[in-house]
């Protein structure tokens, strides 16, 4: 992009969660092509947050705080201070029979626990933010994956961009995934021309939606605010049979 014409990234901030069924320190696929998006992100001067949330005891349920509500533990408020912060959420599942794993559920679950929750101009809390969704497997089902993610980020009030969705499969069965070293030397997965371009789009595709949100502070807040609603500024039906 011309130095003339690029916008400052810089302000905006990311978080990545990584939804692998795997532990630190052990690598993850998912996150191996989660970081061809952080690099992008960083290069634009963009603070990027990492968290595999398969590391924190997150507990099931659809409130904020589920240790109010019966658990012993629950890291799940301190996890949404780092979502409050982002500007731009990625969720990276993979596929485990053909959908995205149980720990994106449980990450898409407690977010959906903040579903009444209202920002200062009366829309719910994550209008503002741009989400997005990456995919790897040994399976088919990107799409499907994806279909399911994204369509959960934008019933909550995020921004999907278009072609937010990018995802890596090798051949069916068990066999290498993305980022194991292949034996005559390099990496699964790097080569592949769909993947590394359809990530750039969706990254970029955050950026530019991100920047143009913040630009222009947020979603306009007219026909979408629950306070007036509640207030009783409601649609009439035009045809005064029906009202």
């Amino acid at each position: 992009m011309p130095e003339q014409t690029r916008p400052d990234y810089s302000d905006l901030r990311a978080l990545l969660v990584n939804c692998t069924l795997t532990p630190s320190p052990a690598p993850s696929h998912t996150q191996a092509l989660l970081d061809v998006c952080r690099a992008i992100l960083q290069r634009q001067g963009v603070t990027v947050d990492v968290l595999r949330a398969v590391d924190h005891d997150l507990a099931p349920g659809v409130y904020p705080d589920m240790r109010e509500h019966g658990a012993a533990h629950d890291e799940w408020p301190e996890v949404y201070r780092r979502v409050q912060a982002a500007d731009i959420l990625v969720l990276g599942s993979p596929i485990w029979l053909g959908e995205r794993s149980s720990v994106a559920s449980r990450v898409i679950e407690r977010l959906y626990a903040h579903s009444g929750e209202l920002n200062a101009k009366g829309q719910y809390v994550f209008y503002g933010k741009v989400g997005g969704c990456i995919v790897t497997g040994n399976e088919d089902g990107i799409k499907h994956v994806g279909m399911g993610v994204l369509y959960s980020l934008q019933h909550l009030g995020f921004t999907v961009p278009p072609q937010a969705d990018a995802g890596w499969v090798g051949e069916a069965g068990p066999g290498p995934s993305y980022g194991d070293e292949q034996p005559g030397g390099g990496r699964v997965g790097f080569d592949n021309d769909f993947t590394q371009r359809n990530t750039t789009f969706m990254t970029w595709n955050l950026l530019h939606f991100a920047r143009m949100l913040k630009d222009a502070g947020g979603v306009p807040a007219h026909g979408n605010q629950k306070t007036a609603w509640d207030a009783g500024q409601r649609f009439d039906h035009p045809n005064p049979e029906y009202r």
